[in-house]
């Protein structure tokens, strides 16, 4: 994902976000530039930091106070953004910033939920690690992370090591979507053979357990 073109009146802190230029944000910042300005569509330079993966600008401008839950008009903020890129490096940038986990994107999703979509297993891998992100969100689709993978994934190795790890993580295999089908019933419609293999062992395990704790 790139960011729209500046415009003309862009103002210079996020100039120099947008050229990269980490010396002149450090100087924009000195000489009193606010972190929190922003452009005619309400991105702040961190949300074009996040945008362009400028890690090291990122840091500078959360060292200096930037929001890093600050959204624009179309309710991306630089954490979330960072779930769509996929970019560990930029996502444990933000972290010293105080990342709300459960904010959400403009179809009601935590990051993790584009971050599957995509394929971006590091990033699945870490968000669900290292930060107490819901695995188990829907969204305003009636989505998990888990159906998104299966839904809007396409079936490869990438989108199966996403299953296998949001599964790992403790991602419930029994949530259906909105009309009632579950992630399995997707992979099997779509041909999936391997992922409905392992969506089933997750129900069966998850079956299993309930039984096991049912016992007296």
């Amino acid at each position: 994902m790139t960011p729209t073109p500046p415009d003309p009146d862009t103002p210079e802190l996020a100039a120099a976000v947008l050229g990269g230029d980490v010396d002149a944000v450090r100087a924009a910042l000195r000489a009193g530039a606010d972190p929190e300005v922003r452009d005619a569509h309400g991105r702040t330079p961190l949300l074009l930091a996040a945008l362009a993966d400028r890690v090291e600008i990122a840091g500078v401008l959360v060292a200096a106070g930037a929001d890093v839950n600050a959204q624009d008009a179309r309710e991306d903020s630089p954490w979330l953004v960072a779930g769509v890129t996929g970019s560990v490096a930029m996502m444990r940038a933000l972290l010293p910033g105080g990342p709300d986990v459960t904010l959400t994107n403009r179809f009601g999703g935590v990051s993790v939920i584009p971050a599957s979509e995509r394929g971006h297993l590091a990033y699945v891998r870490a968000v669900l690690a290292e930060t107490g992100t819901d695995v188990d969100h829907v969204n305003r689709l009636g989505w998990t992370a888990l159906l998104e993978a299966v839904v809007l994934g396409d079936g490869d190795r990438t989108h199966l090591d996403v299953v296998a790890a949001l599964l790992a993580a403790g991602a419930d295999p029994s949530l259906p979507d909105g009309d009632g089908v579950t992630a399995r019933a997707h992979a099997e419609r779509r041909g999936f053979v391997a992922m409905a293999d392992l969506l089933r062992r997750a129900e069966d395990d998850a079956a299993h357990g309930h039984r096991e704790g049912g016992r007296p």
